[in-house]
């Protein structure tokens, strides 16, 4: 019968939900989209004359997670009138019965275009749910097509059944429906069952005919007289589109919905359209280019690069309907319709939530990803990260370490590695794994039970803090988690194992960075011996943005994705595993093995015997029940489905996992490490068993860790199995026992009975299924592995034991040999010694860059720009440049420049010291003095004068405004010399202020007093007690004692007068008493205003200031040759010693030269600007006092900073310093926690060179034949006296105490709340740790913490004993100062650490708690709108001048800017708008009057008429006095400005702008600095920076914001520090750094800190957490090694490099007091010589060869280097360096794959990994960067298998000194370490590509290739995802590789025009170009 069809309109009810559907159906050709398409629009009948019965088909829907306002928005659809009354005219009229037979709907073609057969569609398929949000596909497999169906859900009346709640997204409605696919509809969109209620009357008969239907189906027979009721119901399914169609066979269509297609595609289109203009307005908000950048990959292509490991989901709906007869048809008609109705909406709905989410996660990935390719690869750990604590993902950590083939106990071990990376390290870390997580495993039975081992093996086995409590990332229980802890960053991947992970990370991801967390990847992190590196991304204010803006649909995407669950698991197709079953068969088989094991047992043994009787026993019951319901299935259709294992079967796999126990429990690793590795896999039919067994497995780990009343050994969580093990048990009974081969031995006794005990407890929880007995161990000859890949034993090819070569130096023999008796070492006449390449001898005669001649002459050469030049133009630069300087360093110091002249004894140097016997003076001496005297009386007059004239003004400014009067007395005090002078003004300063007081009494009378005004009386007090107490005298003492009385002190009254009371007027006394005792008000209200410890006995060797104690023993150490290390705090002045020891070495020689060694260039700038300043001296030609070295410059050339021997770049040079230098040192720096270790490190490096020094002099006999310049200073330097002594010298006292403040903005104004440091501790702390030792208190918070513990513990012994008043160091003392209040710090500390002990934890922790402050939460963008009133509320405060810490350099600059902003404005609003009106007025006339000057243009005024020449004198005139009047109208009110106009002139301010008139933003930084704000970061040009510093030195500028620049010992003293932004570069040591700007000495009494915005656990950290350990680096590489032999070989004096090159190793701080470290640095140095000899870089004595001089270059990077030179071996640069025909110039083509190849090398930059999954529209770069060309990768290889042969040797050699019980351990379980520590980046390899642990590549910025193309430094910044500061720095020093390259081929090339060093020449000169023009 031939196919009919028949369309039928839609009903007006009908159009809203056919539109809905139309929308939903978004696949063009997809079968649901046809099956929706069909229904809407009245769908169509098939039917075929073959079949017995009628089949209906409809494809399952889902309901989603409907709320209730949308279920009652929807409306529900009818059956058109039409179509209604067709059904009714049929049925009456009862037209003669036809056979109608639905042909089957056929299946989505597969792979190859092949269709599904009939036979396949009804075997069923996979049960295994799938996840949403995932790509949907098919697979084929041997001819039949795997599905994972939908499940079942029956509507009708009665009670739903449990299953329904668990039904994914797919609806089977028809029990045997033809098949039709719904691929595009998310599983898990389960509707709650109460949505459905309102419906459930229309359903209510539905289950009943549902059963009855299919009850009759089975019947296969058909009466005629009921086909009239079948026809119709067809007729009726056919018009609502119930049937699926099918195309005929000869082309013909069956459906006509064109007209539906062409709607639906236009639906869609206009659909995706307005979410995209939605979108794209969204992030034009937030970024105006956003939407033109950035488009995701598709989801196959993201599929392809995310992971191998990931599965393929596939969604198939397949159900099949069993023929039945017509008459047997009793479905209602209008039920149908109703119940369609239901589903037609549910469809739309759920498909259109659907696109909702994807379009959201769309979004949501646009938003992440594009950050992440910004990452940036930082060092992740500092040396100070005691408190700094993180939080590790642990689904991440599995999933980086994780792979499909990774063994059980391997992966245990890689994990426990790298945790051990961290704790090796100190790090403070956290280990999260959230329950929802969980059930994304499941699909992957063998990584769930891997995940819940690890949980539980962390938890009992390691001191790892683990959380499982938190359900998921949105959870609100975890945000409360980060408010309270605040995490320094936390780890987590960026891809999943599914897209369905990756999708729930990618939400974690931003929701951390919503909560301002910073993030950091797990991909592509590294480690060296010290550091572990990775990518880092910081929190901005977009993300917090971005999670406002989306937190409802973040929420609702997450809950979807948590919500899907699997609730079964498909074995063999059939047979499906409920997990729910095997949760509830584990928890009924423990107490039952609880009862056979009551003692407890191994872990291993309790784990196998539940998962083997579990597994047994649900296997064996899912068999029995598959049997009974399948009955009299037919054998086709079992084809194409694994055949399920037999009980007895799975019973002998589950004995020999018994027996791989036994063999774990007694067999040691050692000889499990060498079972073969077997190839052969688990059949098909053994797999679904292991699955169900890791399920099982899974379930009893988390049964067991709730079960706390049963005893378990749980050490052996991380080795449960061993899966090689049971391959090679099956491989024995399968292959070799078969063929009778047996175990040459038995078990043996013990293994025996354990492997009978652990089947006889398996036998005894599966009594009732009687599995058998123990032996034997195989019943049955089932396969269990592949036969197709037979086991093998695997040898890897061995590394060949290659020797030694022999060599012939004294170095080597020096230094390693002790070790070369153990090291085979190859013949002189070997072969492989013979055949060695030999390149002529490397002789170093130029500098590597500059070209310029070396000499071994000290001085090197001349200064060839000094004032005394023959170049003019030199010498006009370099006067300019030191005339700078000058200046410069004016603004750092007050003074004059002080005139050096040289003096052959130096006063104070150790040669001539200090007499201390007094000789007679000489009369010319006598009189000297007596004019001294003289002079100094005649100066006291003359200042006696002066205070008469100021006297009585100053005492009445006292009384009429204190603070002012008082401000105004100190200044003038400050000029003042004389001391009696100085006396008498305090004196009337004292009487001034108790007039005050009393007149304050007076007018307050009973009211509270104003205890400021007592506090400066008691100033005065304590003044002229301390300071002039060899003056006072006794009338001077009564009134002291009069005004102690009158404050009511009379204990301290009678202390000072010698216990002698006086009569007094008490009634008078007591007005004006205090009513707080003497010490409390000292304490508590004088505060910073206590005095330090200070002496007032003068040193003659400072002029100006009076030193403290351990400034004197710096002089001393200087005065006498010693070295020292000196550790003090910030700004407390230890950098003098430094010049004073320049001061003596300049006036000591005009030889000699003091090294100052300084971290960053603006510090080497300031020590320069310093010293133009500080000293001036007439020196011979050729010299010049001071000179600059730094890498990209040099001008004619004591270690600042030395905490930076701990820093992660640079620090092996601050080593290699120290130990090299022979010369006394002075090592400073603020923050070292270990400086006994350095010292003693610095020592044993002195004795070292005591005893070489000694060495050399006696073997030095011909000393004199040597007349080296070198040697001649060196016999000038031993006419001083020589020491070897290393002093200490410490000092932890800051001058100033820092104040800290947190501040929030609330609406319009600030809360400002006192930070006591107390806050910041916790009881763990303080047990763990202690209290920091620089964590101090001021007097104040001295007090509060005494109140505080008084209250807390009401019972406290000690109350009385440590009240201040009863305080022993304060007992009845007038004068109190800050050392006597920081003993009684000390004992509160001590106390408070005592009430630990004592067990008052809880009082603690109320204590503590107590100084918590509150702040009040504020959105980042109200943080950053109210930044300018801030600064404005700071001001009012008096709080300026402040310098604020913000890390980015954008939001550096803007908020900056904003704050200039905000000052404009103020003007403008508060600028009276006549004067408006007058300036323009005024601009109006000059207009005019410039007009009329320009008409006269008079070029002789002489010849001009009188009345003329009047008229342009008067225009002149007019002129002047209108701009006059303009600039007085148009000044900056000092209200909206912050400027100090008198703090510098006019004209200084004129010649520091003028250095910025041709910077970038030049006149925006003068606009900024008039209204006295500034901004500094590393991407300004120094002229920039310096016009900053000197500004804010000066007084001008008061505000300046900040990166991290100004943190490192830069001279910037402020009144306040602000930090208003976090960062993970915002560390305990850059705090201490950037706070330590705070507190002016001489200026501020005190510092302030203000926090603004940043979270309380942050503040937290940075106050307690200790300052950092030193503790070296990895001292050695092939290049110094090679670097070393080069000195040792080429230096004249030999002796003497010799001795340097073996201070380099023998003396790492890394291998100080370490043998094991020491030995392994031996062997090192060994095996790189060799790498070095066979390369033909050294021969065999140890000299240099061929290409030494470019690599030793290079040093900064190798391997690179050694790379390169491999390239000009093989001539590949020669075969491409080929210039143009006819001359010496090289195409662009050419120039541009030389960059390529040298960035490949040398501008390595590496992107992470997920960089690539975003397709980024560049629009000037290409940003990834090009492999090399073919050739040149060949060779790279080649160059990286030598180092692999070469340094495997070294790895076996060292691994002779491994210690194996530690090795068979795991390093964090058994808290023992790796017992090597050595590490892969020792070795020098260079990688071609790498890849992260999901093995993702990790792309190379192309940088450095695609700045050569553009020149734009702009593109950099926008493409290439750099910073313009480093973009900048990483191109300089590209420039710079390119001409060392060039300058080594020069000294290696004989012929000057060698193509390969013209083409290095061209492209420098190219590139130098580029660079400049930036």
């Amino acid at each position: 019968m031939g196919a009919r069809s028949r369309r039928a309109p839609c009903a007006p009810g009908q159009a809203p939900a056919r539109r809905a559907l139309l929308l939903a159906a978004d696949r063009e050709g997809s079968p649901n989209n046809a099956a929706c398409f069909s229904f809407c629009n009245g769908g169509d009948l098939t039917s075929e004359k073959e079949s017995s019965g009628v089949k209906l088909a409809f494809a399952g829907a889902a309901f989603s997670f409907l709320h209730n306002h949308q279920m009652s928005n929807c409306k529900a659809i009818c059956l058109s009138e039409q179509k209604r009354e067709k059904r009714k005219t049929r049925t009456d009229a009862n037209k003669q019965p036809s056979r109608a037979v639905a042909a089957p709907s056929p299946a989505r073609p597969q792979q190859g275009g092949s269709e599904v057969t009939s036979a396949e569609r009804t075997s069923g398929g996979s049960c295994r749910g799938s996840p949403p949000f995932e790509s949907h596909d098919e697979i084929k497999t041997k001819g039949k097509c795997i599905f994972t169906p939908m499940k079942t859900l029956c509507l009708g009346g009665g009670d739903v059944p449990d299953w329904v709640m668990d039904t994914g997204l797919g609806l089977q409605v028809l029990p045997t429906a033809t098949q039709v696919i719904l691929d595009d509809v998310p599983e898990d969109f389960a509707v709650p069952l109460n949505e459905c209620n309102k419906s459930r009357s229309v359903m209510d008969s539905a289950e009943d005919n549902f059963k009855k239907v299919v009850r009759d189906n089975t019947n296969g027979s058909t009466s005629k007289d009921d086909s009239d009721d079948m026809d119709s119901d067809v007729i009726d399914s056919e018009e609502i589109g119930f049937i699926s169609t099918k195309k005929n066979k000869e082309g013909g269509s069956t459906s006509d919905h064109d007209e539906g297609d062409e709607t639906s595609d236009k639906a869609e289109a206009a659909v995706v359209q307005m979410l995209k203009e939605k979108e794209d307005r969204e992030k034009e908000v937030e970024d105006p280019n956003y939407g033109k950048v950035y488009n995701i990959l598709t989801t196959e292509e993201v599929a392809q690069k995310q992971s191998q490991t990931e599965g393929k989901d596939f969604r198939v709906l397949q159900n099949e309907w069993d023929s039945k007869s017509p008459g047997e048809e009793l479905l209602s008609s209008y039920f149908f319709v109703q119940w369609v109705t239901i589903l037609s909406i549910c469809v739309c709905v759920v498909l259109l939530e659907k696109r909702k989410h994807l379009e959201f996660l769309k979004i949501l990935k646009l938003h992440v990803w594009p950050s992440l390719s910004r990452a940036r690869y930082v060092s992740l750990l500092k040396d100070f990260v005691e408190s700094e604590f993180f939080v590790i993902d642990g689904d991440s950590l599995i999933l980086m370490l994780l792979h499909e083939e990774v063994q059980y106990l391997t992966l245990f071990y890689r994990i426990e590695c790298f945790l051990q990376d961290f704790t090796q390290r100190g790090a403070k870390y956290i280990v999260v794994f959230f329950k929802d997580a969980e059930q994304m495993y499941f699909s992957y039975p063998h990584f769930l039970f891997l995940r819940t081992a690890l949980i539980e093996h962390l938890k009992h086995n390691t001191r790892t803090t683990v959380h499982t409590e938190f359900s998921n990332c949105l959870s609100p229980a975890w945000e409360i988690f980060l408010k309270k802890s605040y995490p320094y960053f936390i780890i987590v991947s960026d891809i999943g194992l599914t897209s369905l992970q990756t999708n729930y990370l990618t939400i974690f991801i931003a929701h951390s960075l919503s909560k301002k967390i910073t993030i950091v990847l797990a991909s592509g992190q590294e480690c060296d011996t010290l550091r572990v590196y990775g990518y880092h991304l910081q929190s901005m204010g977009k993300h917090r943005f971005f999670f406002q803006k989306y937190k409802k649909d973040l929420r609702c995407v997450c809950e979807a994705i948590v919500r899907y669950k699997a609730p079964s698991l498909c074995l063999y197709g059939h047979l499906k595993l409920s997990l729910k079953s095997v949760q509830e068969e584990v928890c009924r088989t423990i107490p039952l093995l609880k009862q056979l094991w009551p003692e407890g047992s191994d872990i291993r043994r309790v784990v196998c015997v539940l998962a083997c009787a579990v597994g047994l026993k649900i296997y064996s019951d899912m068999l029995t029940n598959a049997h009974a319901s399948r009955g009299t299935k037919t054998e086709e259709s079992e084809k194409g489905i694994s055949k399920p294992l037999s009980p007895e079967a799975a019973a002998d796999l589950c004995r020999m996992q018994c027996l791989t126990v036994v063999f774990l429990l007694h067999m040691p690793l050692s000889q499990r490490a060498q079972i073969r590795v077997m190839k052969s896999c688990w059949t098909k039919e053994v797999l679904p068993i292991m699955k169900m067994q890791q399920l099982c497995t899974h379930f009893v780990l988390k049964e067991l860790s709730d079960k706390n009343d049963w005893k378990l050994d749980l050490t052996y969580l991380p080795d449960l199995n061993d899966e090689s093990l049971l391959k090679n048990l099956a491989h024995y009974y399968q292959i070799e026992y078969t063929e009778g081969l047996e175990f040459q031995k038995e078990l043996g006794k013990e293994m025996e009975d354990e492997y009978l005990s652990l089947w006889d407890a398996v036998t005894k929880l599966t009594v009732k299924y009687r599995f058998g007995d123990a032996f034997p161990i195989r019943t049955t000859s089932q396969v269990f592995l592949d036969q197709e890949q037979t086991s093998s034993r695997v040898y890897e090819d061995k590394i060949p034991a290659v020797g030694l070569f022999p060599v012939k130096s004294d170095l080597v023999k020096e230094y390693a040999g002790d070790i070369l008796k153990d090291l085979p070492v190859l013949d002189d006449n070997d072969p492989a010694v013979s055949s060695l390449t030999k390149y002529k001898e490397f002789d170093e005669l130029r500098h590597w860059h500059s070209g310029r001649p070396l000499t071994e002459e000290y001085e090197r050469v001349h200064c060839n720009a000094d004032a005394k030049s023959k170049d003019p133009y030199e010498r006009k630069q370099i006067q300019k440049l030191q005339t700078f300087y000058r200046f410069y360093g004016s603004t750092l110091q007050e003074g004059t420049s002080k005139f050096v002249v040289c003096q052959k004894n130096a006063p104070g140097s150790a040669s001539n010291p200090v007499k201390k016997k007094k000789m007679q003076k000489s009369k010319a001496e006598i009189i000297a003095e007596e004019n001294n005297k003289r002079l100094q009386i005649k100066e006291e007059m003359k200042e006696q004068e002066q205070w008469k004239t100021l006297q009585i003004s100053t005492e009445k400014e006292i009384k009429a405004n204190l603070t002012v009067g008082i401000n105004k007395l100190e200044k003038f005090l400050k000029n003042l010399k004389s001391k009696s002078v100085k006396f008498s003004i305090e004196l009337s300063g004292l009487s001034a202020c108790l007039e005050v007081w009393k007149e304050h009494c007076k007018k307050q009378g009973t009211k509270s007093k104003d205890l400021s005004k007592a506090v400066q009386l008691m100033r005065r007090i304590h003044i002229l007690l301390e300071k002039y107490q060899d003056l006072l005298e006794k009338s001077h003492l009564q009134k002291l004692t009069q005004c102690l009385r009158l404050l009511g002190f009379e204990n301290l009254a009678c202390s000072l007068s010698g216990q002698v009371r006086e009569k007094s007027d008490g009634e008078n006394t007591s007005r004006y008493a205090i009513e707080v005792g003497p010490v409390r008000f000292q304490l508590q209200y004088m505060d910073y205003y206590l005095l330090r410890e200070e002496r007032n006995d003068p040193d003659p060797r400072v002029e100006n200031f009076i030193p403290d104690t351990w400034q004197r023993e710096l002089l001393d150490a200087v005065d006498n040759n010693e070295s020292a290390v000196i550790v003090a705090p910030t700004s407390s002045g230890k950098t003098y010693a430094s010049y004073y020891c320049m001061e003596k070495v300049l006036k000591t020689s005009n030889d000699g030269v003091v090294v100052y060694v300084a971290p960053t260039k603006a510090l080497v700038n300031q020590v320069v600007g310093t010293v133009y300043s500080r000293f001036t001296k007439t020196l011979p030609d050729g010299l010049v006092v001071c000179g600059v070295f730094t890498r990209d410059y040099c001008n004619d050339v004591m270690n600042s900073q030395v905490h930076c021997l701990g820093s992660e770049i640079g620090a092996e040079v601050w080593e290699h310093l120290l130990v090299t230098i022979r010369c006394p040192f002075l090592a400073l720096s603020a923050t070292i926690s270990n400086p006994e270790h350095l010292t003693e490190w610095l020592q044993s490096v002195k004795r070292y060179w005591q005893r070489a020094e000694k060495t050399i002099e006696e073997n030095s006999t011909d000393s004199e034949k040597n007349s080296t310049r070198k040697l001649k200073v060196k016999s000038k330097v031993k006419e001083q006296k020589k020491t070897y002594r290393v002093r200490l010298v410490l000092y932890g006292e800051r001058y100033n105490d820092l104040e800290k403040y947190v501040c929030s903005s609330t609406g319009g104004d600030f809360l400002f709340e006192h930070y006591h440091p107390c806050a910041a501790l916790t009881v763990n702390h303080i047990e763990n740790y202690g209290i920091p030792a620089d964590l101090s208190l001021s007097p104040k918070e001295s007090v509060q913490l005494y109140d505080t513990m008084v209250e807390v513990w009401k019972e406290w012994p000690r109350a009385q004993e440590l009240d201040p008043e009863e305080f022993v160091s304060f007992k009845n003392k007038v004068v109190i100062k800050k050392m006597d209040v920081r003993k009684y710090e000390q004992e509160l500390k001590k106390e408070l650490s005592k009430w630990i002990e004592l067990g008052q934890r809880q009082k603690v922790c109320e204590l503590l708690d107590h100084f918590k402050p509150d702040p009040v939460d504020c959105s980042d963008q109200e943080k950053w709108t109210q930044f300018a009133c801030f600064v404005e509320k700071l001001h009012e405060m008096d709080k300026l001048p402040a310098i604020i810490f913000i890390f980015g350099l954008e939001s550096v600059e803007r908020a900056a800017t904003n704050v200039f902003i905000h000052l404009m404005e103020k003007q403008k609003n508060e600028q009276d708008p006549k004067a408006k009106r007058e300036i323009e007025d005024i601009k109006d006339k000059l207009r005019k009057v410039d007009k009329s000057l320009m008409k006269c243009n008079p070029i002789d005024t002489k010849k001009l008429k009188n009345s003329k020449a009047e008229s342009i004198i008067q225009l002149w005139t007019m002129k002047k006095e209108l701009e006059k009047r303009l600039k007085k109208l148009s000044a900056i009110p000092s209200a909206c400005s912050y400027a100090d106009t008198k703090a510098v002139d006019e004209d200084t301010l004129r010649k520091i702008f003028y250095r910025l008139r041709f910077e970038r933003k030049g006149y925006l930084q003068q606009m900024l600095a008039r209204r006295g704000i500034g901004y500094h970061h590393g991407s300004m040009s120094i002229k920039q920076r310096q016009a900053v510093e000197m500004l804010f030195r000066l007084g001008y500028i008061k505000v300046v914001t900040a990166t991290s620049t100004l943190a490192l010992g830069i001279n910037m003293p402020c009144k306040s520090v602000v930090f208003a932004d976090d960062s993970v570069f915002l560390d305990a040591l850059s705090y201490r750094q950037m706070s330590g700007r705070a507190g002016r000495r001489g200026h501020d009494m005190i510092g302030n800190v203000f926090f603004y915005d940043i979270p309380l656990p942050k503040i937290e950290r940075l106050i307690k957490s200790n300052v950092p350990q030193l503790k070296g680096q990895f001292p050695l590489t092939i290049t110094l090694i090679l670097r070393l032999m080069l000195l040792a070989a080429k230096a004249d004096d030999k002796a003497d490099a010799s001795a340097k090159a073996l201070s380099v190793l023998k003396h790492s701080l890394m291998a100080f007091k370490n043998e094991r470290h020491a030995e392994i640095l031996k062997i090192y140095f060994m095996f790189s010589l060799q790498f070095l000899i066979k390369e033909g870089y050294l021969d065999q004595d140890g000299n240099p060869r061929g290409f030494a001089g470019l690599v030793t270059h290079l040093h900064y990077h190798e391997p690179s280097n050694f790379v390169l030179v491999s390239f000009l071996v093989k001539g590949l640069f020669h075969k491409l360096c080929q210039p143009i025909k006819g001359s010496n110039d090289f195409s662009d083509d050419v120039l541009e794959k030389l960059v390529l190849i040298l960035a490949n090398l040398f501008g390595q930059k590496y992107l992470p990994a997920c960089s690539m999954t975003l397709r980024h529209k560049f629009y000037q770069s290409k940003v990834f960067l090009e492999d090399l060309p073919e050739d040149f990768a060949d060779a790279v290889n080649e160059y990286n298998n030598k180092v692999e042969e070469n340094f495997a040797h070294f790895l076996l050699t060292t691994a002779k000194l491994a210690d194996m019980e530690q090795e068979y351990r795991l390093p964090l379980s058994k808290t023992v370490l790796r017992s090597l520590g050595i590490n892969v980046t020792n070795c020098p390899l260079l990688y071609l590509k790498k890849y992260d642990n999901q093995g993702r590549r990790l792309p190379l910025n192309a940088y450095a290739l695609d700045f050569y193309k553009h020149g734009s430094l702009t593109a950099l910044t926008t493409d290439n995802w750099l910073n313009e500061g480093e973009a900048y720095y990483l191109l300089k020093d590209f420039l710079l590789i390119i001409k060392s390259i060039g300058v080594s081929l020069s000294e290696l090339c004989d012929d000057p025009n060698d193509n390969v060093l013209l083409a290095f020449q061209k492209l420098g000169e190219n590139y130098q170009k580029k660079l400049a023009a930036v």
